[in-house]
């Protein structure tokens, strides 16, 4: 990739970040191009020439966020770190999000992205978040901190019951603050002390 390349990619991303910052904080509604491009240091004409219309900014700077997160997921599942700490980590960064998410935001994505063609969050569950967790709880279970006489196909099975629920309309706004608290029952409904 040429230095101009670079420069454009690095733009796009500033705008991303910016875009998605901003959604988070503030919702959709009170967010607009002139404001993004301000705080990314773009015109709005730039936002224009990378995404057509701030529909596309919006799901652009969603999927950008999914790959961050899904990276940084990843990252805690490949690490080091003892499969305690790594529970804990993904415990606190479930928190970070639920408390800085917008609920416009958070509403809008699961309106959005779970009725389009193909159900996006659900590819993104299915091709992305399953096969990292899956290897996670292996993890668990292999090291004796997953209860070896409860099934995979169990733990998968109440992981698409979190899902589902969470993608339906009437509960978004009581999702969000019991985030931490679902995540915790979760992975300490199935984790006990180490066995030796």
């Amino acid at each position: 990739m040429d230095g101009f390349q670079q420069r454009r990619e690095q733009k796009k991303k500033d705008i991303l970040t910016t875009a998605h910052g901003l959604f988070m904080t503030h919702g959709i509604q009170k967010v607009s191009v002139a404001e993004i491009a301000r705080k990314a240091g773009v015109s709005q004409v730039t936002i224009y020439n990378y995404f057509e219309n701030k529909h596309k900014l919006i799901y652009e700077s969603f999927l950008y966020y999914v790959d961050e997160a899904m990276s940084e997921f990843e990252e805690t599942v490949d690490s080091d770190l003892p499969f305690p700490e790594k529970i804990k980590q993904l415990i606190f960064n479930k928190k970070q999000t639920a408390i800085q998410i917008h609920p416009e935001y958070y509403q809008y994505m699961m309106r959005e992205y779970t009725a389009d063609q193909g159900n996006l969050i659900e590819r993104i569950y299915a091709e992305k978040t399953m096969p990292i967790l899956s290897i996670l709880l292996e993890e668990g279970r292999s090291k004796g901190y997953i209860d070896p006489s409860i099934s995979m196909e169990a733990v998968l099975f109440y992981i698409n019951i979190l899902k589902d629920a969470m993608q339906r309309e009437e509960i978004y706004e009581k999702v969000l603050p019991l985030t931490e608290d679902i995540t915790k029952i979760f992975f300490y409904g199935l984790v006990g002390e180490k066995r030796e």
